[in-house]
């Protein structure tokens, strides 16, 4: 195996559905292989070889390279790219590895796989996230993206970790991420460099009691308060976390005057329990932001291997 090899994990379903392949149909194309002191590395077609591996095969086909290290390393990223087989996580560390590594540029790199500098750019940036949100992407519970919204808050913690848990827990899509990150660079040019720790504490607390995200702008001896919400399911949600907190207080205030009455020997005045109100628009403000347009991603195209250079090589 390559010890370059840019991919950190081959699932098992994808492997089990290439042995059905290769049973039905064969090897199709050759595994490119390098010869090495160590003896022979797969450049690609690593998923291939195990496959084969598992169904007890003796001998595969193979193009045997001569090359380098930095070789190896920028033809299995190749690979992998023109199939589109590697996960974000895994592309932006082999990007990183051949900017640490081998001192190529960003733009050198881009001009070995054919895309932009700004694909390599934006790939390794994604390494700026903290590792639980690294983990999420290698594992499909985000897409790259969703990271987006995350880097854009990456030197505001709390806000990047609320946005993440809303993420994960109330399934957000690309867009809203991006509409709510928005609204947090907003709030902060607003604020510029100035914020109430007083504010931004209560804001915390509103947060954590309500489970979203909640600004408070203060003017003068008032303000504003913000709630986001993403649903009517949500904004029902809402109402019932105040009219929860509404009638505690009324439970509370009703329990303390019998204990006065009680006291003082008087009858007790049950306080009545109103109900929720109906019409909450002015608790919670949202807007909507246009589509964000992703980057196309550029064609896939297929590596193939000179017949005359195939080989077949012992497992």
């Amino acid at each position: 195996a390559n010890p370059l090899q840019p991919r950190g994990v081959i699932s098992p379903q994808s492997l089990n559905d290439l042995v059905d392949s290769i049973r039905e149909q064969g090897i199709l194309e050759p595994l490119v292989v390098a010869r090495t002191p160590a003896g022979y590395q797969i450049i690609a077609g690593e998923r291939l070889w195990k496959a084969a591996k598992l169904l007890g095969l003796s001998k595969v086909p193979v193009v045997i390279k001569d090359t380098t290290p930095q070789g190896m390393l920028e033809m299995s990223i190749v690979e992998n790219v023109q199939r589109e087989d590697l996960n974000p996580l895994d592309r932006a560390l082999a990007f990183k590895k051949l900017f640490d590594e081998f001192k190529l540029a960003h733009k050198d790199i881009a001009k070995r796989i054919g895309k932009s500098r700004e694909y390599v750019s934006n790939s390794i940036r994604l390494l700026g996230l903290p590792q639980d949100m690294l983990d999420a992407l290698r594992e499909g519970k985000i897409t790259e993206g969703h990271t987006r919204p995350l880097l854009m808050l990456v030197d505001r913690e709390a806000e990047q970790r609320a946005l993440f848990k809303d993420i994960l827990n109330r399934n957000l899509s690309v867009r809203e991420a991006e509409k709510m990150s928005r609204e947090v660079a907003q709030d902060r040019a607003r604020r510029k460099d100035f914020v109430d720790p007083e504010i931004k504490t209560i804001e915390n607390k509103f947060r954590e009691a309500l489970g979203t995200r909640v600004l408070i702008e203060k003017k003068g001896n008032g303000g504003r308060i913000s709630i986001d919400y993403f649903s009517e399911e949500d904004l029902r949600a809402l109402l019932g976390r105040f009219s929860l907190v509404e009638n505690a207080t009324v439970e509370n205030n009703s329990a303390k005057s019998v204990e006065s009455a009680r006291l003082l020997n008087e009858p007790a005045v049950s306080s009545e329990v109103k109900e929720p109100p109906q019409n909450i628009a002015t608790l919670a403000s949202a807007s909507f932001a246009p589509p964000i347009s992703d980057e196309p991603m550029a064609d896939s195209a297929e590596s193939h291997a000179s017949k005359k250079e195939v080989e077949d090589f012992t497992i």
